[in-house]
């Protein structure tokens, strides 16, 4: 284009109507200003569907059907009711304690050197202490060795998943159950045989004859506040699963991932009890820290230890070490424990705060119980009522829910969804209860 001083000399405009009218074309994008060489005219780009068939042929059919982004991972209007998440709200981190334990982990040496390929000494036997302070006398508690820390959990599963178990191997799993299992089973390639589990978990019984028939080596439960059901064993039947697993020489894999989310119950980890190797235990960070500070630890006796530790190197070679110094030096701190028992406290509040809720405004949802522990709600609607046409119109609504289906590894046994009671905006709640209970009774009729 000619300078705006060409312009005005051939048109005759002053300097504020030239400006004006190429300010004007820079915002229908005809023009684009280039700072110390002058403004152009843009080129013209035309528009045309790309092919990308070629890459079926190239890419053939996947071994195993990965679905798409599950719905609590989904992001949010500001405006909207999410019930749908898995994460704790923003306002339930300890804010103050990761910022300052991330600047202290960046003033250190881990900022600029690698990791050990099992972790940092420290932060590996800060995860055995943890574990052997549940540790009753008579049994070997765990040691640093015997640790090996993670990307985050969902990394931990993949790992577990394939090197214990192995592409198209049989593998226990509860039902319902953790979406992201489930998804790690099918990227691993397992073929997963579920077993029903209830409020107070899975019958012991039924885990003999799913071993006895399958011989499969290897079942993956959640034994303290479940996702999505909230469950929790009770020491008796934690103590039978044990013997089953023991009987059938085979591991349980336990996902303690709600370690830090007790409200009316003390954790109990069945890896506690184990001193044989049989249980595989695994416990994160991630959501009692912060969402960006993703560290984990699998905590695993023996050989097995080995095939994980040689499986992550594979996939990840190590996990940056200074996450891994913030995640401990947040853990460490005098004031994560009284962050720990203020967070119970304000989970019961909003856990109550919803199950009043959905009593007063859904009639229509059952609840099996009120969890002690955990994030969640798992209620149970009428059967015959359409759950993805309900997630639909309540998210027209401005409420986004999560259709219980997600978190079967098999057919769903009924018409469920989960509630998270951790996130944004709890004086909400009855807010989007309401919503909740026109849309189930628009669709009952």
């Amino acid at each position: 284009m000619p300078s705006n001083r060409a312009l005005m000399a051939e048109y005759g405009a002053g300097p504020v109507t030239v400006q004006k009218a190429m300010r004007t074309l820079g915002g229908l994008g005809l023009v684009e200003s280039r700072p110390g060489v002058g403004t152009f005219v843009r080129a013209v780009r035309t528009t045309r569907p790309l092919d990308y068939g070629w890459q079926t042929a190239a890419l053939r059919s996947p071994q195993a059907r990965i679905p798409p982004l599950s719905t609590p991972m989904r992001s949010i209007s500001p405006d909207a009711i999410g019930l749908h998440a898995g994460y704790p709200d923003r306002a339930l981190l300890p804010d103050g304690l990761v910022r300052a334990a991330l600047a202290r982990a960046a003033r250190g040496e881990t900022a600029l050197v690698r990791s050990e390929a099992a972790g940092l000494p420290e932060l590996r036997e800060w995860f055995a202490a943890e574990l052997a302070g549940a540790t009753p006398v008579g049994v070997t508690p765990p040691a640093a060795r015997d640790v090996v820390i993670l990307p985050g959990s969902q990394s931990g599963l993949s790992s577990v998943f394939r090197a214990l178990v192995g592409f198209g191997q049989p593998m226990l799993m509860e039902s319902p159950t953790y979406w992201g299992a489930i998804l790690a089973a099918a990227q691993a390639g397992v073929h997963v045989v579920p077993v029903p589990s209830g409020p107070d978990g899975p019958d012991p019984d039924e885990l003999t004859r799913a071993f006895d028939e399958t011989g499969a080596r290897l079942f993956y439960a959640q034994p303290n506040f479940a996702n999505p059901t909230g469950a929790q064993w009770s020491a008796e039947r934690a103590e039978r699963i044990l013997g089953v697993v023991r009987a059938s020489g085979a591991f349980l894999v336990e996902d303690d991932w709600a370690h830090d989310f007790a409200i009316d119950s003390e954790v109990r980890p069945i890896a506690a009890h184990d001193d044989a190797g049989h249980v595989v235990y695994l416990r994160s960070l991630t959501k009692s820290v912060s969402p960006s500070i993703r560290v984990a630890a699998v905590i695993a006796r023996g050989p097995v230890r080995d095939r994980v530790l040689a499986d992550r190197g594979a996939e990840s070679m190590y996990v940056s070490g200074l996450l891994q110094a913030a995640a401990l030096d947040v853990v460490t701190q005098p004031r994560w424990r009284t962050y720990l028992r203020g967070l119970g406290q304000q989970l019961r509040a909003r856990r109550d705060l919803l199950a009043g809720s959905l009593a007063e405004h859904v009639p229509q949802a059952h609840l099996e119980h009120v969890p002690r522990g955990g994030l969640h709600l798992w209620a149970r609607l009428p059967d015959g009522i359409d759950l993805d046409r309900l997630v639909r119109d309540c998210e027209a609504d401005g409420v986004l829910i999560a259709a219980g289906t997600e978190w079967f590894p098999a057919e769903p046994a009924g018409p469920y969804v989960r509630l998270n009671y951790s996130g944004p905006g709890p004086d909400r709640f009855p807010d989007g209860a309401r919503v909740l209970g026109r849309a189930v009774a628009a669709l009952l009729g």
